[in-house]
């Protein structure tokens, strides 16, 4: 199990969100009153802005249209008790990240498959091997946990290495 104190709290919130005590049951019944009165928007799939083509084109978003059933089994395998529906969510952005082993790997070096911020790491050029690496007294995932920038950390390790 992944130790990181947000991932309890995140799931407190999602279940205290869907309880239907009778304070949640009236905030819900003027929240749907107050969302009829507003013009709707369509809901978009997760998705991450594609890449312009080499003809200068753009396709909007690379998107998810269906959840892969390996991505559920892995997380339900390493988060027991969390409601389906918050996996399949988290699931459909983890896909983007690329397969399932590569989401393990995030996993195994520490992050919550709750936490989305891999994906940010990703992008600014972490590999979950360097989330052990050592940053002064702090590993690079300590260092992301209490607040530095991916490409701080990034930047740190990449003058770790020059000669």
């Amino acid at each position: 199990m992944v130790e990181d104190s947000g991932v309890d709290e995140l799931v407190r919130q999602w279940t205290a969100e869907r309880s239907q005590d009778a304070e949640m049951q009236e905030v819900n019944r003027i929240k749907s009153q107050w969302l009829a009165e507003t013009p709707t928007v369509p809901r978009q799939r997760p998705g991450i802005p594609a890449q312009r083509g080499g003809r200068g084109s753009a396709r909007g978003l690379f998107e998810v249209d269906a959840v892969d059933p390996a991505y559920l089994a892995a997380m339900r395998k390493r988060l027991p008790g969390v409601p389906d529906e918050l996996l399949t969510e988290v699931a459909t952005c983890w896909q983007l990240a690329g397969a399932v082993e590569e989401a393990e790997a995030w996993w195994d070096a520490g992050i919550s498959p709750l936490d989305q911020r891999a994906l940010d790491y990703r992008a600014a050029g972490l590999a979950p091997s360097d989330l052990a690496r050592r940053l002064g007294p702090l590993t690079v995932l300590e260092h992301l946990r209490r607040g530095s920038a991916a490409a701080w950390c990034v930047a740190r390790l990449n003058r770790q290495q020059r000669p």
